[in-house]
């Protein structure tokens, strides 16, 4: 049986995206499916205003998939650098070499499914905006939304919830404006249905939503126990040396994977031990810089960075992944952001 809740929700959410909604975001008003794919990767766990002048700079690098597929991963990550979340990139990378061995992009959302980097929400959200397919999505944003109005008990990690809340959205599509509709719940919950302190009152659907009617709005949807996050501490020496610095290649894995970095060790008694082993430096100075604090999804960091001026190279055998890379060039690097921030601040 229908939830009549669920009376007229779809064409609330149209009408309200017509009068209110974003509609001159730079990914909107095309059907290509280049653009549209770019952006859904890029807005996954980041902000539209984060996005827009990365995206911007993106296209104009890469300005469709023949050029991205043929490009270099290092040119990749380096326009990527400061949007974090690496592995995006380089599925973005590996994804657009696909589709040229495929010969371009499929318009099902079960084939786009199939592409690196792409699950069932982004697939559909591709779909949905390329070739007006009618498919549901359900990102963050739009599990909030749902969970909310229909009041959907438990949390949406879970396996049972979760499915829940697929067949919920596929129920709720509308037989036209998909587009419409589609975009309509992703604003909705992006700039009304906040996670804090949401506006209810301009609300498209508030006068149907459960969780409003209970007054209940800050209990959906259910949030996990989340644990203290751990902090950890690293020592990033900055070796230069006739106006180059020493950038290492991080492991394809993990976090800023693939990107260039600067060295890393524990503490930096262990740092002045190992760096002539390691890298055959012999320093002439070094002095400790002010830390700098950096948050990742699961844990926060602290860098102490050691300015390390070398005097002189031992002979050995060159070493994989490092490379002595001018300043000034380091900064169009693939580098995570807060070692541009370190580097920005030795070139000031």
């Amino acid at each position: 049986m229908r939830n009549p809740k669920a009376a007229g929700f779809a064409r609330r959410l149209i009408r309200w995206q017509r009068r209110h909604g974003r509609l001159d975001l730079p990914w909107q008003n095309t059907r290509d499916p280049y653009r549209i794919w770019l952006s859904e990767v890029m807005l996954q766990q980041t902000q539209v205003a984060t996005v827009i002048p990365y995206y911007g700079r993106f296209l104009e690098r890469f300005p469709d998939v023949d050029s991205l597929a043929q490009a270099g991963l290092d040119d990749v990550l380096a326009l990527w650098s400061g949007l974090g979340y690496y592995s995006r990139a380089r599925n973005l990378h590996l994804a657009a070499q696909q589709l040229m061995a495929r010969g371009g992009f499929p318009e099902a959302r079960a084939e786009l499914e199939q592409l690196r980097g792409i699950g069932r929400s982004t697939a559909a959200a591709i779909a949905v905006f390329s070739a007006g397919r009618r498919e549901a999505i359900l990102d963050g944003n739009v599990k909030r939304v749902l969970a909310r109005h229909f009041a959907i008990e438990g949390f949406p990690g879970e396996r049972a919830v979760g499915q829940g809340l697929w067949a919920l959205a596929e129920s709720l599509l509308p037989a036209s404006g998909i587009e419409t509709y589609t975009q309509a719940l992703m604003d909705l919950g992006a700039t009304v249905c906040l996670r804090s302190r949401p506006l209810c009152a301009q609300c498209a659907v508030k006068a149907s939503c459960m969780a409003r009617e209970a007054d209940r709005v800050a209990d959906y949807p259910r949030k996990r126990a989340r644990k203290p996050l751990p902090h950890r501490k690293t020592v990033m020496p900055i070796l230069l040396r006739g106006g180059k610095v020493l950038l290492v290649r991080r492991p394809a894995s993990g976090i800023w994977g693939g990107l260039l970095c600067l060295p890393e060790f524990p503490n930096l008694p262990a740092a002045l031990r190992e760096i002539p082993l390691r890298f055959g430096c012999e320093l002439e100075s070094h002095r400790m810089l002010a830390p700098l604090e950096h948050g990742f999804t699961h844990f926060s960091l602290t860098i102490r960075a050691a300015l390390c001026q070398v005097r002189s190279l031992h002979p050995r055998a060159a070493q994989a992944g490092e490379i002595w890379m001018p300043l000034a060039r380091s900064l169009a690097a693939p580098i995570p952001a807060p070692v541009r921030t370190l580097l920005l601040g030795l070139r000031e």
